[in-house]
């Protein structure tokens, strides 16, 4: 399999989305729970920057590791390879990149997006460095993001299987 790098490094954008508070996430999080968030694979589709995180319990982002993660341009891919969905995460500096790359798949009526990592890499530019394969997790302990919502101006949330809370903005040019 082949690195795909993720192209959120390019380009930070210059947003001008609403982003929902903490209230209207946790508001959001409640229907999803009683009744699906409605989301579907084709809705994730692309490569999404992070935007804020917020800690199991908390209604206050977490300013300083949203301020490292975006300067680190965390990017979130999914996409479609050989008929499976596709993960890749990464984090960059530069031409350097370390991405985290693997499959995922949704369960349930919420859904859950379940994942997990096949190999780890380091990339100079589009030369790999190092390459090595993860160990795989037991079903049962497979780490998910339990999907909130996704808007059409381009947010998606999640909590984590941690408890925490992830929002994240989809780069314009990459929804497929």
């Amino acid at each position: 399999m082949v690195v795909y790098c993720c192209d959120c490094v390019l380009d930070y954008p210059a947003l001008q989305i609403a982003i929902p508070s903490a209230e209207q996430l946790l508001l959001l999080e409640q229907k999803a729970r009683a009744s699906g968030s409605g989301l579907n694979f084709n809705d994730l589709l692309g490569s999404w920057y992070l935007e804020r995180v917020w800690s199991k319990g908390s209604k206050s982002p977490l300013t300083f590791a949203a301020f490292l993660l975006k300067n680190l341009s965390a990017c979130l891919r999914l996409s479609i390879d050989t008929n499976q969905f596709q993960i890749i995460n990464s984090v960059s500096i530069g031409p350097l990149q370390l991405s985290f790359v693997g499959k995922a798949f949704l369960n349930g009526p919420r859904p859950l997006l379940f994942f997990t990592f096949q190999y780890v890499s380091v990339s100079l530019g589009s030369l790999v460095i190092f390459k090595r394969n993860l160990p795989q997790p037991p079903s049962r302990k497979m780490p998910f993001f339990a999907l909130i919502a996704r808007n059409s101006n381009g947010w998606l949330a999640a909590r984590g299987r941690g408890g925490g809370l992830a929002l994240w903005i989809l780069k314009a040019d990459t929804a497929v």
